[in-house]
């Protein structure tokens, strides 16, 4: 089975178009930074990132800089909140961007530090929400604005190992449920900050790797439905890990390719369901780990071409499969 990539590129493009005649469009801007960086991160490692014009991109990121906090949020005048702060940095640095920030990078790094509590932990914005998404996203930030000396490591890394389960995965906080999504949070996170050897590789890998049911997909957690997405969060774990032959690739190649859209492009979570940006991005990324041709190579630390991460200089090891 082939990949659209045409389909999907026209796809991504008319998200954009559907703003006035919308009631989702609307509905979802708590989460528009967020769709923006997965719409341009899929078309960038479909060779497609001039699908969207970059000025637009710029234009719409810095509109939703909160001056009062120093962070990003998903909207103009919405809260910043880091989620949509890592989006936003991450939609620049696609675009080669980055210095656009100017005086604002020194508070967007404060905004980020400012929300780790006296455990390790970080919240999402200033109401106090703990997650292991929000670690992630703020190492990542800081990674990507150079700015990881001024991080305290050892007590990030601490509260990561913390949220770690017997079974070798990570929850969302400490003694929280194993779940692929925050196994990917953590484990990229103690990639950023060098760390990885502090982990029980094996035993995590094992329990990344009993995802994949019998169709081909992977879930999330045991007795779960596949999904798309999980094509990243766990191969994306297994890269950093260096055991991504531990699944098997062809089967997944399939089940990710039988999601598509062959009508209006897009990839749904699973077959004939309704196609979306988010589980686009994952699965176009999953196929790039796996080698499917004609994709740009992706970092599994960041969810981002190898080639701005080399640009940015914050490249970590990684296993991707041949091309």
């Amino acid at each position: 089975m082939t990949l659209l990539v045409d389909r999907h590129v026209q796809f991504i493009k008319k998200l954009e178009q559907k703003r006035d005649s919308s009631l989702a469009y609307h509905m979802t801007a708590h989460l528009r930074m967020n769709g923006v960086y997965w719409g341009l991160c899929a078309l960038e490692i479909m060779h497609a990132g001039d699908a969207l014009d970059r000025d637009a991109l710029i234009e719409f990121v810095l509109s939703c800089y909160d001056e009062t906090t120093g962070g990003f949020g998903s909207y103009p005048s919405h809260d910043a909140h880091m989620l949509s702060t890592l989006s936003a940095i991450q939609i620049l640095a696609l675009k080669d961007a980055l210095p656009v920030l100017g005086e604002r990078r020194a508070r967007i790094v404060q905004f980020v530090l400012q929300l780790q509590r006296p455990n390790g932990s970080f919240q999402g914005d200033r109401w106090g929400e703990t997650d292991t998404r929000f670690l992630y996203c703020a190492v990542s930030a800081l990674a990507h604005l150079g700015a990881l000396d001024q991080l305290d490591h050892e007590k990030t890394i601490s509260w990561i190992l913390r949220c770690a389960n017997m079974d070798g995965g990570f929850g969302l906080t400490e003694g929280a449920e194993s779940h692929a999504a925050q196994v990917f949070t953590c484990v990229a996170a103690l990639s950023i900050l060098q760390a990885l050897h502090r982990l029980d590789q094996d035993t995590l890998a094992w329990w990344l790797a009993e995802r994949q049911v019998p169709g081909g997909g992977l879930n999330g957690r045991p007795q779960k439905l596949e999904d798309v997405c999980y094509s990243w969060w766990v191969l994306a774990s297994l890269s950093l890990l260096q055991r991504l032959h531990w699944i098997d690739a062809d089967k997944l190649r399939a089940f990710i390719l039988s999601a598509q859209d062959p009508d209006g492009g897009g990839i749904a979570d699973r077959p004939d369901n309704v196609a979306d940006v988010f589980h686009t991005l994952f699965g176009v990324a999953g196929l790039a780990l796996l080698g499917h041709p004609g994709l740009a190579r992706v970092d599994p630390t960041y969810c981002m071409p190898s080639t701005v991460t080399a640009r940015l200089g914050i490249t970590r090891p990684f296993h991707d499969l041949h091309r």
